[in-house]
C-alpha cells in the first residue's frame, strides 16, 4: 500500500511574492532570493495548510496534483 504524495508547483509568471502561502503553511513554502514563492519540497505529503495556502493565494499560482495517479487536487476543474 503507498501513502499518497501531492506534486506541488507554483507558476512563476503568475506568483506576485505576497507571502501568504508561506505565512499559512511554513513547512511547505519558502521564498526564493527573488522574493517569490517556492515548495519546500517538490513532492510533498497532503497537508490540510498547503491546500489552504493552495485555495487562498491571490493569484491562483499554486497547483497540486497527486503524485502517481495525476489527479487535480487544486485549482478545482471546472
Amino acid at each position: 500500500m503507498s501513502e499518497i504524495k501531492w506534486r506541488v508547483t507554483i507558476d512563476a509568471a503568475l506568483c506576485i511574492g505576497s507571502s501568504g502561502c508561506v505565512l499559512r503553511a511554513p513547512e511547505g513554502f519558502e521564498l526564493d532570493a527573488t522574493r517569490q514563492s517556492c515548495p519546500r519540497h517538490e513532492v510533498q505529503t497532503p497537508s490540510d495548510a498547503v491546500l489552504d495556502a493552495a485555495e487562498n493565494c491571490p493569484v491562483e499560482a499554486i497547483t497540486i496534483v497527486e503524485e502517481g495517479t495525476g489527479l487535480v487536487v487544486f485549482p478545482p476543474e471546472e
